[in-house]
């Protein structure tokens, strides 16, 4: 093979694997949050239905735009939604019996459930593939942070209708770092074990890892 022709095929084949990475990574995407098992009952109305949170993130130029959308919740319930490395629960729902905590977690908004018990927020920030934190004096390298989830905003909350959490102990999770546990999270995906922000996994890596 000539030089010239030699250059030609690895300029084809570069532009072939760029054009399959950029099909990878999905434009769109629709995923369901799960309740966290032990809080279900005070998360929900009695009797009613079971608490649902939706969530659709649609890729942009600069800025990816999240909206949540959340039904039979139990009236006026406060929470606050972040983005973090791990999810408590297994691709199944189920908790996750060797979860230890969350990892990195970025504060992304405050949610407010109606006298129906809806919400529904939109957000504007990186979130697709590419989110992610990182912080030297911790020794922290750039680590993705691919779940997202919110959290009862007053610890009381989590505290009724047969659950139970020790109010004393309250999580970081809110603008007072005084909040209550996991309400609703995503799960990771059964093969890859990432977030649902990530659409277009490398699994070639091990563990597998994100394209950005």
């Amino acid at each position: 093979m000539s030089s010239f022709a030699l250059k030609m095929f690895l300029a084809t084949m570069a532009v072939a694997v760029m054009t399959t990475a950029a099909v990878a990574q999905a434009d769109l995407i629709n995923f369901d949050l799960h309740p966290n098992p032990k809080f279900v009952s005070c998360l929900g109305v009695a009797g009613g239905p079971q608490p649902t949170a939706h969530v659709t993130v649609k890729r942009g130029k600069f800025a990816d735009t999240l909206t949540i959308e959340g039904n039979n919740i139990r009236p006026h319930l406060a929470f606050d939604m972040f983005t973090v490395q791990r999810s408590a629960l297994l691709s199944n729902g189920n908790a996750d019996p060797n979860f230890t905590n969350f990892g990195l977690a970025w504060y992304q908004s405050d949610l407010q459930a109606s006298a129906l018990g809806h919400f529904k927020t939109t957000i504007k920030t990186i979130l697709l593939d590419q989110i992610f934190g990182f912080d030297p004096d911790a020794s922290l390298s750039p680590t993705n942070s691919f779940h997202v989830g919110f959290w009862f905003n007053d610890p009381n909350d989590a505290n009724v209708n047969g659950c139970t959490f020790d109010i004393t102990k309250p999580t970081p999770f809110n603008g007072e770092h005084k909040a209550g546990p996991v309400a609703m999270i995503s799960v990771p995906d059964n093969h890859t074990n990432l977030g649902p922000l990530c659409t277009n996994p490398n699994t070639g890596t091990n563990p597998p890892s994100c394209n950005p």
